[in-house]
């Protein structure tokens, strides 16, 4: 098992900058995929970024905006968000999987995780 804490959100002006830190514990070697995922208000839980067969993965909103990273000596993964935007309101969930039969296809999808972090608010003002 893969335990995940989330930290640095907060509230911010647009434009601004925030980092999220997602710290794991547990069988963190067992990981196969980490990545960041996002629920706005009323709206389902949607893919932000990831990292996993030595890539990384951005959904549009966010490219060239967001930058996910990781320590692996710390065994915690970033997710650096500059030029923020109200739009990127949202609890922040970092995930993790364990799972080695997972598509890469698949990894976009909440269902592809099977660790959660229990989520940290950012909320950006215009």
């Amino acid at each position: 098992q893969v335990q995940l804490v989330e930290s640095g959100g907060g509230s911010v002006q647009a434009g601004g900058s925030l980092r999220l830190s997602c710290a794991a514990s547990g069988r963190t070697g067992s990981a196969y995929a980490l990545a960041w995922f996002r629920q706005a208000p009323g709206k389902e839980r949607d893919f932000v970024a990831g990292t996993w067969s030595g890539a990384t993965y951005y959904t549009d909103s966010v490219k060239g905006r967001f930058t996910i990273s990781s320590d692996s000596a710390k065994n915690t993964v970033f997710l650096q968000m500059n030029s923020l935007k109200p739009e990127d309101s949202a609890v922040y969930y970092c995930a993790a999987d364990t799972r080695y039969w997972i598509l890469s296809s698949t990894r976009r999808r909440s269902s592809s995780y099977n660790a959660w972090g229990q989520g940290t608010q950012v909320t950006v003002s215009s």
